[in-house]
């Protein structure tokens, strides 16, 4: 039989004391717990019972009291499960550092002695001085920023205290044929952004009334080499399959050149920004040293900050000897 609910200590027309008390209990009785209750239908009701509720909220705890939401106890299991939540997220991380290094052929810091050279120069991208040449010398060093099983990336930055360019000697060769037959060579220097041959002829009569003819040769013969150093402060490089002992990589830099003379030629400038894209193999002897073949496409500019900027382009390659832990 199904107990009528009367909205406790609420009445149209007030009962006696004793007839109150024993509505009270009988619908106090007939009232169920939270648990068998939704959570819309416990709020609808929240008002009717809540007097009842008041009453056995402080001896059992399963009666929702007066005008309190659902929402507090909510967020006691929810804040329960954070201990839980807490321990899997240390015990991933003490697993991550317990996770031997050995799986990986990588190192935190690596450090390296490497050599360079570019037997020559072409229009590739963005310089036009040709037939130049590179010889490096320089230590590096890269710090590993990120890991994982496709690729270890990696900062990287170089010093080259030895950055040697040759530039091509200029000659002008005259062959002279009046007033009388002579050659006549000049050095003219590094002045010639290319070295192909080019002839001009020319004849002009002095104020003496004398007259000069003959023939212009413009060449290049001989070199001429510049002392410089580097340096790269900014630099990336990615390798992939860190697990494998031979490892492709991806690497770049951004930097800067002084000379002690102008290069590429005499009108631009001894001071030089530098920028360099390459790709090669690292190939780990062991878990801490390694080799590394690659080549690179290097770029030599003054950024129009001289009188000429012809820069160079150049097919670069470096072989290094890395080692560190």
């Amino acid at each position: 039989m199904r107990l009528p609910v009367w909205p406790c200590g609420r009445f149209a027309t007030q009962p006696p004391d004793s007839q109150q008390a024993e509505i009270r209990a009988l619908t106090c009785a007939a009232a169920r717990p939270l648990s068998a209750l939704p959570y819309n239908e416990l709020r609808s009701q929240n008002k009717s019972i809540g007097l009842c509720a008041n009453e056995f909220a402080a001896g059992k705890g399963i009666f929702l009291p007066k005008y309190e939401s659902a929402l507090p106890y909510r967020f006691f299991h929810l804040f329960s499960l954070i201990p839980l939540l807490a321990a899997a997220l240390w015990n991933a991380h003490a697993s991550a550092q317990a996770r031997p290094e050995s799986q990986y052929y990588a190192r935190t810091n690596t450090f390296g002695v490497f050599g360079a050279y570019s037997p020559d120069s072409s229009h590739i991208f963005l310089g036009y001085a040709e037939n130049r040449k590179l010889v490096d010398f320089g230590v590096s060093y890269n710090r590993r920023l990120l890991i994982g099983r496709v690729v270890n990336w990696q900062y990287s930055g170089e010093l080259l205290p030895v950055a040697l360019e040759s530039d091509p000697v200029g000659i002008e060769t005259n062959n002279e044929t009046t007033p009388v037959v002579s050659t006549i060579a000049f050095n003219l220097g590094a002045q010639f952004v290319t070295c192909s041959p080019s002839t001009v002829a020319y004849s002009f009569t002095d104020q003496n009334g004398v007259t000069y003819s003959g023939t212009l040769t413009y060449s290049c013969s001989g070199r001429r080499w510049t002392m410089g150093e580097a340096m790269s402060p900014i630099g990336f490089q990615w390798n992939f399959l860190p697990r494998h002992k031979t490892q492709p990589f991806l690497i770049g830099h951004g930097g800067y050149m002084y000379s002690t003379q102008p290069i590429p030629i005499i009108q631009a400038g001894s001071f030089n920004f530098t920028f360099d894209l390459g790709a090669g193999f690292e190939v780990y002897r062991s878990r801490t040293r390694s080799i590394r073949i690659e080549y690179r496409y290097h770029h030599i500019s003054n950024h129009n900050t001289a009188q000429e900027n012809p820069g160079i382009d150049s097919g670069l390659f470096q072989a290094t000897y890395a080692f560190g832990r």
